[in-house]
């Protein structure tokens, strides 16, 4: 899940704070540059014909290992898959199941001054997303194939719900704009709380406390008007080093991470997987962009046969749900990859069908 914010110009240093822009707040989002690479290029689809690039383009220079320093942008849609809802969304399970705390707007619950006031909701939030409730889809296993292959140079998310590190991509890869639940901190002393202590409060439906000061202990998840982790400086480096840029399932309106979608030297190509055309895709495309538009998980499989990695990726995703779903002994784990369904279905092959997909909760 995305930290969820409006359109807001950034500032880009240390003590970055996730900006918003006011509701009902007019006029164009202009953004700071992030690096001397920035494109002035015109835009895309008015390059040369030597300069369009297709899918099938971006997954030779990939194959060829033409681009071997590749930085992946993600949000909130390559987590939907996996049943993660919408939390903006009025009618969604998840936003529907906290209106009993009367909470004012959704943006609310990642809110300091409401946090302090009422706390309950947002640990409601985190009961929700605690680790194991939900499993990578295949888009996390395709961004793991990368790490595998030594592709990736870095993956930068908005989402909070762990699911980069469940799919397998080591911490040192990852920069999680957002912050992440996988630690937590006392609000009042700073001491960090233990995981399993502040899990089994959650989990028994109290709010975490300090056991030294009695202080809120709140998880490490970026709120409004909080700097982002120090490791989000990594972008100085990374993005001017990047040979290929991936956007994922993002509406490119959270700054700043928005922005870092133009830090990419102008030379190098951009990939947008998206069901929409949005940010600087939109706005200030270049010659090189690549615009890939409709369902995510049926795009990324797309790009994966393109690449001849289908059967590596099968594989990939059958290891990994014989690790949470035990097979009996004789018995094997069959996925069947049905692409309509827009997610993998399993079958073991003793005769007995289980679907699901790394998100199920069937078979438990």
């Amino acid at each position: 899940m995305a930290l969820l914010a409006r359109r807001a110009v950034p500032a880009l240093r240390k003590g970055l704070f996730p900006a918003r822009r006011p509701s009902g707040a007019g006029g164009e989002r202009r953004p700071v540059s992030l690096s001397a690479c920035t494109s002035r290029d015109s835009g895309w689809g008015s390059g040369s014909a030597r300069e369009q690039l297709s899918l099938q383009d971006v997954a030779e220079l990939i194959r060829t290992r033409a681009c071997q320093r590749m930085v992946v942008m993600v949000g909130a849609g390559i987590s939907t898959p996996s049943g993660i809802p919408d939390f903006r969304s009025p009618g969604s399970g998840l936003y529907s199941n906290l209106q009993q705390y009367d909470i004012p707007y959704p943006e609310a619950i990642f809110e300091l001054s409401f946090f302090f006031r009422n706390p309950k909701p947002f640990f409601t939030l985190a009961k929700e997303l605690y680790p194991g409730n939900f499993r990578p889809n295949m888009t996390h296993y395709f961004l793991r194939l990368l790490h595998e292959k030594g592709l990736l140079l870095r993956l930068y998310t908005q989402n909070i719900d762990g699911l980069e590190r469940a799919a397998g991509i080591p911490a040192s890869k990852l920069v999680e704009a957002h912050g992440t639940f996988a630690s937590a901190t006392c609000t009042i002393c700073l001491r960090p709380c233990p995981g399993e202590d502040f899990w089994a409060d959650v989990l028994a439906d109290r709010v975490p406390c300090c056991r030294v000061c009695t202080g809120i202990v709140k998880p490490d998840v970026v709120f409004f008007g909080e700097p982002l982790p120090e490791r989000f400086l990594l972008h100085v480096a990374d993005f001017p080093m990047a040979d290929l840029l991936i956007v994922l399932g993002t509406s490119l309106e959270v700054e700043p991470f928005a922005s870092l979608s133009e830090a990419v030297c102008s030379s190098v190509p951009r990939v947008l997987i998206n069901q929409d055309v949005v940010g600087t895709f939109a706005w200030h495309p270049r010659g090189r962009d690549v615009v890939q538009l409709g369902d995510v998980v049926h795009s990324v499989e797309k790009l994966v046969k393109l690449l001849g990695w289908t059967e590596e990726m099968q594989d990939l995703v059958q290891r990994e749900m014989e690790k949470t779903w035990p097979v009996r002994s004789g018995a094997r784990l069959v996925c069947l990859w049905k692409t309509d369904l827009n997610i993998p279905m399993f079958q073991l092959d003793e005769g007995t069908d289980r679907r699901g997909s790394p998100h199920s909760q069937e078979g438990h």
